[in-house]
């Protein structure tokens, strides 16, 4: 059963590149166009940026390096990484060996160029980078439509507590991890076929102090599970994350789980005691675009003429991936872009490409394309790499 809504939907703002989602690909994506002069909106469902990062206690910033001593990704991905430690550092991880003492020597034994962070300190901190470019950022704001004229959106549709408005952008950002607007603009996507592991990160302070807890880790990609590397988890079901009622499902399981090792440590420790809990689903992968290419894991050190950035393997040491640009986009439609865990790669590939540093290689990239044209099948591709060069970003292995 249906009922049929009739809309009068005003059009309350107009920018030049809107983001949707805050989450790392949607923060270097608004910084990307706003340095490049453009008028940016972004948009995000919650009331912090960073996404799982953030809000998702997924507090690492993975490697920026090969694993093998070499730096592979740079620009934004790199600022970013400092300013998630410019407040506070822990010390653990790569801050040694990187970031204090840069001068010395890296090989396969150095460990890699990686931080904790506190994830209250980076949302705000990446906040107010934002503001201070002129970003105009609109939280609590969730994306419902996208109208089109012809292969382009003219519209993008939108809830707050405002009410329903729309946004007219010349070119969007899709940062939303789920491929969002790729679906509401009839872009072609793929859905993640192995589904997601219950997972229930949390803080907690106990008789060692404070630290964060990887209650149900992480995953293998089905191709590389063998019988020496399987992970118990949390829970047998798997959750698509493209589900109302399956999200709150898993919300409400990884809720339980937390309270369950909560009880359990303080068995041994009286003072034992959560303290922070994540406020979304710690789900990865969920849908991409299907965009003009699709990156596999089995192109390392693979040379691509329109790579926009290099990123490296987090799960390993050795491979090294250029990211072509033709993975970022869809001709279907012309002036949407993708950035983050949703540009089109395989489902093993997907895994290397959901975190941080990747987030961020996509996200400097798709900005700076959004803030040269609204139409990505005709980008001046030569002029959009001397661009990221100029802003730091290493294109090629060969050139490292």
């Amino acid at each position: 059963m249906y009922i049929q809504e009739n809309l009068k939907t005003e059009i309350k703002y107009n920018c030049d590149v809107l983001v949707c989602g805050g989450g790392i690909a949607g923060i270097a994506a608004a910084m990307s166009a706003a340095r490049h002069g453009k008028n940016v909106i972004l948009t995000e469902r919650m009331f912090m940026l960073g996404g799982l990062a953030t809000a998702g206690l997924i507090a690492i910033y993975l490697p920026l390096c090969d694993g093998l001593g070499k730096q592979v990704s740079y620009g934004i991905a790199e600022e970013l990484l400092r300013l998630s430690i410019a407040e506070y550092c822990d010390g653990k991880r790569g801050y040694d060996d990187w970031i204090a003492h840069p001068e010395n020597e890296k090989n396969e034994n150095t460990p890699r160029y990686e931080v904790n962070f506190n994830p209250n300190e980076f949302a705000i901190l990446s906040e107010k980078l934002l503001l201070d470019l002129g970003v105009k950022i609109l939280y609590g704001t969730t994306i419902v439509s996208a109208t089109k004229n012809n292969d382009k959106i003219s519209y993008v549709i939108a809830e707050n507590k405002s009410g329903r408005f729309a946004i007219h952008a010349s070119s969007v950002v899709d940062a939303t991890g789920d491929a969002d607007l790729a679906v509401m603009a009839d872009a072609p996507t793929e859905t993640f076929k192995q589904g997601n592991v219950l997972a229930s990160w949390y803080y907690y302070f106990g008789k060692d102090g404070y630290d964060l807890k990887t209650l149900g880790f992480a995953d293998i990609p089905d191709e590389d599970k063998t019988e020496s590397n399987k992970i118990e988890h949390l829970s047998n079901k798997r959750f698509s994350g493209l589900d109302g009622e399956e999200i709150t499902e898993q919300t409400i399981l990884s809720h339980m789980s937390t309270m369950n090792d909560v009880r359990k440590m303080r068995k041994n420790d009286s003072s034992y005691q959560a303290v922070t809990i994540a406020t979304i689903p710690q789900i990865r992968m969920t849908r991409r675009v299907a965009g003009e290419y699709e990156l596999s894991h089995k192109e390392e050190h693979k040379f691509f003429e329109d790579s926009i950035g290099l990123v490296s393997d987090w799960k390993k040491r050795g491979p090294v991936y250029e990211v072509p640009f033709s993975t970022l986009y869809s001709s279907k439609v012309k002036n949407l872009i993708f950035a983050g865990r949703c540009v089109s790669t395989n489902e093993a590939m997907w895994d290397i490409m959901r975190v941080i540093p990747c987030c961020a290689i996509t996200g400097q990239a798709a900005g700076l394309a959004a803030a040269m044209t609204n139409d990505f099948t005709s980008i001046n591709l030569e002029k959009l790499q001397r661009k990221l060069q100029e802003d730091g970003v290493a294109l090629h292995e060969k050139d490292l």
